[in-house]
């Protein structure tokens, strides 16, 4: 599966990223994953609101879903 082609190919509301909603139904499709990996991955990313929803930009998903798959924590270089 070619993990960055699902997440920007995603059939979002906004452009910008994913509601609450869609990531976790982008994350339930990875049963597997460690999610602590995926939620470190996560800690401290910058988001936006848009009419009153949290929206996650695309680039800290894919990074996020790379971390929880992979079993791995986040790398100096994938921060942004």
């Amino acid at each position: 599966m070619d993990l960055e082609k699902l997440i920007y190919e995603y059939p979002t509301k906004y452009k910008e990223g994913f509601t609450g909603a869609e990531l976790k139904e982008l994350i339930d499709k990875f049963p597997d994953m460690n999610m602590d990996k995926y939620n470190d991955a996560m800690m401290g990313n910058t988001c936006m609101v848009i009419d009153g929803q949290t929206i996650i930009y695309h680039c800290d998903v894919l990074t996020g879903l790379r971390c929880g798959i992979e079993d791995r924590d986040i790398r100096l270089s994938e921060w942004d």
